[in-house]
């Protein structure tokens, strides 16, 4: 039903939840609900579905990605790269999906305080990119490195081992370290984003810089035009592909290895059969060689822990092989093709170039195309690092976790960890550190917390089959907010369209489809 307020879509403090949804609130942190503290502020922003991020019905745990970008991508808008007019993007859990609001630009004097600081603290990344990313790229893997060599108990010894009293004790024991590892994992992942947006706030105002030249020089100008002048780069996000091209390719001449590859069976019984024969052990070899780090790709985004990750499913790389050495073998070429790509936006850019008639707009018109050339890459090459490989390795290591929950009667599946948020699992190893410290006998509620588990499973499945308003609030005149734009994709113009469809349509009625174009492809 539309809102009965015209110009509006609903108020935030009075939307109705599906009372399937009874308790969602608790799954989430508080500060992450719209709060009657807040409510004046609230009732006046726009906040629409980050349906980028966050698609589905959130699970409790996989709430601290968005936890963590709201801060980080907001601190270098506002206070560390200071991009004069912008401000945050806040966040808001409605119902078990995520609402997002680009904050209304601050008080001219404080435009005025930033574009100062913007000026020297951007420009100088700009200019010193490549070396600035060779270091951003050697810090973040050691991050990703400390997460893997983190220590995280595998059980609740019945009684400390030896070498830890005699000759002298050590001090701390598995009570402090079940609590310290959850700590240092959660500070290791909030660490990560911070670096994450390190360079990708400036990558997206290099691309927007160059798409506003562009449309001023070329008015008319299509979007595709300006994405096809800044395609092409070569980085990290492809490898993985590469990385299954080279393997296909290498398995054609092995004796019998092809034959393996294509067979039907599962990747274990293709691992089995590889490892009876020298060329198979040479081909897993390279296999070995290549899934660390270019195999901890996710099976979806990696923004949820069900969607799994090549290194532990490898059914998923061993079935693009299949289809790779089988097209091989039928004379195709499988590599994608850069060079074709990086030739047709070197011919858009000359075609466009020829077109700027006065030296001042040439000038103008480089300089905006050479720092997006430069720093735009970063856009694809932290994707790999961020959600995929750090992301899997978070996943398995917050599974160690769940695996020793369920070794203690706390959940029944490991997996059932990420049905509580970040805030509420240090209570749980808490109660299990408690009781092992207590003695024998002992009880935990592990019923009181498998019983939650299964609540919240049924209202996320409740969430997944309700459809909310695509967005809440008061929506502003003009839409001017950068990455709102680019990145959401929200602009003045579909947000009039989305006040159109808010009254109840009959399915008879609609003759057009409206959306945004996320990725290009076929349907």
């Amino acid at each position: 039903m539309a809102d009965e307020k015209a110009g509006r879509f609903p108020d935030p403090h009075e939307f109705q939840i599906p009372p399937e949804l009874e308790g969602w609130e608790e799954m989430y942190p508080s500060h992450h609900l719209f709060s009657k503290e807040r409510a004046d502020w609230e009732k006046q922003q726009f906040w629409y579905q980050d349906k980028i991020h966050a698609p589905e019905p959130m699970p409790p745990l996989d709430m601290f990605f968005q936890e963590a970008w709201q801060i980080a991508l907001s601190q270098y808008t506002t206070r560390v790269f200071c991009i004069p007019p912008a401000q945050g993007i806040a966040q808001r859990m409605v119902g078990c999906y995520l609402y997002i609001c680009a904050v209304a630009p601050p008080p001219d004097e404080i435009i005025g305080e930033k574009a100062a600081l913007f000026e020297k603290r951007v420009f100088h990344v700009f200019d010193h990119y490549n070396e600035l990313w060779d270091k951003w790229l050697t810090k973040f893997k050691a991050l990703g490195n400390e997460m893997i060599e983190l220590k995280i108990p595998k059980e609740m010894p019945k009684y400390v081992p030896e070498d830890q009293v005699l000759p002298a004790p050590t001090g701390c024991y598995v009570s402090y370290d079940l609590i310290s590892s959850f700590d240092k994992l959660v500070h290791q992942m909030f660490k990560g984003w911070q670096y994450h947006f390190e360079m990708l706030n400036l990558t997206y105002l290099a691309y927007l810089m160059f798409g506003d030249v562009s449309r001023k020089l070329f008015p008319g100008i299509s979007e595709s035009a300006i994405g096809k002048m800044v395609a092409g780069a070569d980085v990290s996000m492809f490898r993985p592909e590469e990385e299954l091209c080279k393997l296909s390719r290498l398995a054609v001449p092995l004796s019998g290895v092809a034959d393996v590859l294509k067979s039907d069976q599962p990747a274990a019984g293709k691992i089995a059969e590889l490892e009876n024969t020298p060329d198979g052990k040479q081909w897993l070899e390279a296999f070995d060689k290549a899934k660390d780090p270019w195999f901890f790709v996710s099976c979806g985004s990696g923004w949820f822990h069900y969607e799994g990750s090549w290194i532990n499913n490898p059914d998923i790389p061993y079935g693009y092989i299949k289809r790779y050495v089988e097209r091989l073998e039928n004379g195709e070429t499988i590599e994608r093709s850069l060079d074709q790509v990086e030739k047709e936006r070197d011919e858009t850019v000359a075609e466009y170039r020829k077109l700027i008639a006065g030296d001042e707009d040439r000038e103008a018109f480089d300089g905006a195309y050479n720092t997006v050339g430069t720093i735009y890459r970063y856009a694809e090459d932290h994707q790999f690092w961020v959600e995929h490989w750090f992301h899997t390795i978070w996943f398995a290591k917050i599974r160690e976790f769940g695996t020793l929950l369920v070794d203690n009667g706390m959940i029944s599946e490991s997996d059932d960890i990420f049905m509580f948020n970040r805030y509420e699992i240090p209570e749980i190893l808490t109660e299990v550190a408690t009781a092992w410290a207590l003695g024998v006998g002992i009880p935990v509620r592990g019923d009181y917390y498998k019983a939650k588990v299964e609540k919240r499973k049924k209202i996320l499945q409740a969430a997944a089959e309700w459809n909310p308003a695509p967005a809440l609030g008061v929506p502003p005149e003009e839409v001017a907010e950068p990455f709102t734009i680019m990145f959401w994709g929200i602009t003045t113009d579909k947000v009039k369209e989305g006040l159109k469809g808010m009254g109840e349509v009959d399915a008879e009625d609609i003759s057009e489809l409206k959306g945004f174009a996320f990725s290009a492809g076929v349907v």
